[in-house]
């Protein structure tokens, strides 16, 4: 089995020269904030990570969370985890500090998280959920409910759910069909819930379920949903956890991978209704589901990158340990010498810096759209994180699978055997492409609602932020194959741009186009952002600042990337072009 160490190294350096950690602070006025304290929390999130958290991976896996006769009964190790986890104040990262948060950057706290998906991603979705219903109530919620519910929340005391899907509606909300009846001064929620993560435990006193339902009067289809608290335990006059609520986890789903986080069915109102209260206006929990949802997306793309470090480190370990070559003198080596390998391993080292470099240049333009100076920065930075979102959810989970792969495809044999623990990472990492939306619903809102509903010119922007990249590559004179393989790219983009505005009428086109459409702009993204690391990395290195070892190696991930991986932009691109016709053309019965 692996240990898990966090690479701080390459986090900082994205922090700092593409974020510009220390600028964004001072542009949101965090004074007390910078790049040294960002350094400090890295370091002890990447302690209570390796220490704490990492050990208890492969029992998650093997003594899976279990459902007894009071509810969840998480794996061994992971309460006292968690009571770590909350003393040491990670959940209050990055809330507001009215309800206990510590207000820091929205980048940091994403910098923070990777440490725990690396480290167990099945425990780490715990608090992840937690962020998200945070966000859904600071944004939504009444300021009594704020009060009632955040506080215990940020501090970690209590954590939080999110109930969307259901046997019959899976992705198509505007079919579910719990209902809320209005009783009193709350209300009475009744249905079931499927696939509902982290959905109960015994780790702390209450939960706070976040649960979509329909009101009586509610129109029908998507604009008919509410959302509404429904705590675990329903609170007394002291706002302390009291009776017991009608909502209780049914079942378990059985899982191919992260077994430590249990995966529940829901159901409400099984004795009656489950006491449940409004989050924001009735019928509008669509927009509050999209305030979870969107924080969720790009956290879920972080766990993409997460659990692709953590198979690298693995397989990086296994080849400087697994000695399989005989020299002529009888003398024996690794693995590591084998080119194939090496081409395996830079192919998992570059991949993780660019998405790596692409989850934190996203997390920062939540920031940057929430402390702009006016409101058409606000706009602007706003549309960015918006566009992104898709890319960084996709385009990321999506490579983690090949990564992934490619760790236990240099394990050999072994990596086909549960004991090295490779294959963990595998199945782990199966599910990110599926839950908070596919990755064909990704491909589809990048196309539909970030591209085609703005005519690209939103895209364009960013397609004109890299062209100026290719510009200071090119500039610089040390940079031209760098330069040119990002221009031919960012060709490709550009065409793929127009294909697509050329022919938003084909109903088929968008639908058959869209995956091939995200995954060009995710390797165009990542080709972009480690061209920029180039960059950033010679100038460090011409000064005879940092560490030499690890900016050289930026170049040459760098180079490899561009060399390696950003050409599948083109393959993309005459993909696109191809368009609907053989997709669409079989009858259902000749499949």
């Amino acid at each position: 089995m692996s240990e898990y160490q966090h690479p701080y190294r390459d986090a900082e350096f994205v922090l700092n020269e593409l974020v510009e950690f220390d600028q964004l602070c001072q542009n949101a006025q965090l004074d007390e904030v910078n790049s040294e304290l960002a350094s400090v929390i890295l370091n002890e999130a990447g302690k209570l990570g390796s220490g704490v958290l990492a050990p208890l991976n492969t029992v998650g896996d093997t003594q899976g969370a279990k459902l007894g006769e009071n509810g969840v009964e998480q794996t061994p190790g992971f309460a006292e985890a968690y009571q770590e986890f909350a003393e040491g104040g990670w959940q209050s990262l990055t809330p507001a500090e009215e309800f206990g948060g510590q207000n820091l950057p929205n980048v940091l706290g994403t910098a923070v998280t990777e440490v725990w998906q690396s480290a167990n991603l099945a425990f780490a979705l715990c608090p992840l959920l937690t962020q998200g219903a945070i966000e859904a109530i600071a944004h939504h919620a009444s300021d009594e409910l704020k009060q009632t519910y955040l506080p215990n929340m940020v501090s970690g005391a209590w954590t939080g759910s999110m109930n969307l899907t259901e046997p019959d509606a899976g992705s198509d909300l505007a079919a579910i069909k719990t209902r809320a009846v209005p009783n009193g001064d709350h209300y009475l929620i009744t249905g079931q819930k499927i696939f509902i993560t982290w959905g109960d435990h015994q780790m702390t006193d209450n939960i706070v379920h976040l649960v979509l339902a329909r009101l009586p009067d509610a129109p029908a289809g998507v604009k008919g949903i509410s959302l509404f608290i429904v705590p675990k335990f329903i609170l007394d006059e002291n706002g302390n956890p009291g009776e017991r609520n009608d909502a209780y986890c049914v079942s378990l789903e059985h899982k191919l991978g992260i077994h430590g986080s249990p995966t529940c069915v829901m159901s409400f109102g099984d004795n009656g209704g489950a006491v449940g209260y409004l989050v924001g206006e009735a019928h509008n929990g669509l927009a509050c589901m999209f305030t979870m949802m969107n924080d969720a997306r790009q956290n879920v793309g972080l766990q993409g990158l997460a659990i692709a470090e953590r198979s690298y480190q693995q397989a990086v370990q296994y080849a400087k340990d697994r000695i399989q070559g005989t020299q002529r003198d009888g003398s024996r080596y690794n693995i590591f010498k084998f080119p194939d390998v090496r081409r395996m391993l830079m192919q998992m080292k570059s991949g993780i810096e660019a998405m790596r470099a692409l989850s934190f240049v996203a997390s920062a333009e939540i920031d940057r759209s929430k402390n702009a100076q006016d409101p058409e920065s606000a706009k602007r930075h706003h549309a960015r994180v918006e566009l992104y979102t898709p890319i960084v959810k996709g385009w990321i989970t999506e490579l983690a699978q090949e990564i992934t792969y490619l760790g236990t495809q240099i394990h050999g044999g072994m990596g086909f055997i549960e004991e090295t623990g490779s294959a963990q990472h595998y199945r782990d990492a199966r599910i990110l492409t599926i839950y908070e939306g596919t990755t064909g619903i990704q491909a589809l809102d990048l196309v539909g609602r970030k591209t085609l509903s703005n005519q690209g010119t939103v895209l364009a922007e960013l397609l004109a932020d890299i062209q100026e990249t290719v510009g200071e590559l090119e500039q610089s004179g040390n940079f031209d194959a760098i330069a040119q393989s990002l221009q031919d790219a960012l060709e490709a983009g550009k065409e793929a741009r127009q294909w697509l505005l050329d022919n938003a009428s084909d109903p088929a086109a968008a639908g058959s186009v869209s995956v091939h459409f995200m995954m060009l702009m995710g390797y165009l993204c990542g080709g972009w952002l480690m061209g920029r690391s180039a960059l950033k990395a010679k100038a460090l290195l011409d000064s005879n600042q940092g560490d030499a070892d690890f900016l050289q190696a930026k170049l040459v991930t760098a180079q490899f990337f561009c060399e390696h991986l950003l050409p599948r932009a083109h393959s993309s691109l005459i993909t696109i072009k191809a368009g609907s016709s053989s997709i669409m053309a079989l009858d259902e019965e000749q499949f």
